[in-house]
């Protein structure tokens, strides 16, 4: 993985950017979660309800605790084994209200794909991560149809290539374990 590009994306991250990247099951749009006018941006890119609320991904726990309400953060949000789930927990007093929408919890999840990782490394912080589709469409799991549609609307396209997934991760409470969205490799 060439890091100058991955540089390049946390410097525009950190100055309030939209990068799109590959995650292990779609690409994804991000930006950093107490940016407004960045978030408002890839809600209109997306033309997401923003009642929907949108996912954290980090590299590691430390990334998040500004976010949740998780003491045992660390050892509850691991995905050592399986495929990588998304949870949702308690959000800090600090969330942004765009971030949860109209859910009480926030959902994160900690990336295994070596990309959406160092990209987390690069900005210094976790990410908005949401797949990078239209509202209602398939997400681009491939460069040519990532690049056909989001090119010229997001500041940056981060190389590299999505899986092991074959569709975005799996959604489930923290607490109960109950599914929210299921997941397939």
């Amino acid at each position: 993985m060439n890091s100058l590009p991955i540089q390049r994306a946390g410097r525009i991250l950190r100055e309030g950017g939209v990068v799109a990247y590959p995650t292990e099951g779609v690409f994804g749009l991000g930006c950093l979660p107490d940016d407004a006018g960045a978030v408002a941006r890839i809600l209109a890119i997306k033309q997401r309800d923003p009642a929907k609320g949108l996912i954290l991904i980090a590299s590691k726990v430390a990334q998040l605790q500004a976010w949740i309400d998780l003491p045992d953060a660390g050892t509850r949000l691991s995905n050592d084994a399986g495929p990588p789930i998304t949870w949702i927990v308690p959000p800090s007093d600090d969330l942004p209200l765009w971030i949860c929408g109209e859910h009480a919890g926030v959902a994160v999840r900690i990336t295994s794909h070596p990309v959406a990782m160092a990209l987390c490394d690069a900005a210094d912080s976790a990410l908005v991560s949401t797949s990078a589709n239209f509202s209602g469409r398939a997400p681009a799991r491939n460069r040519h149809v990532l690049r056909r549609c989001f090119r010229d609307l997001v500041d940056c396209i981060v190389p590299g290539e999505c899986g092991p997934m074959q569709m975005p991760s799996e959604i489930r409470e923290l607490t109960s374990g109950a599914v929210i969205r299921a997941g397939m490799l």
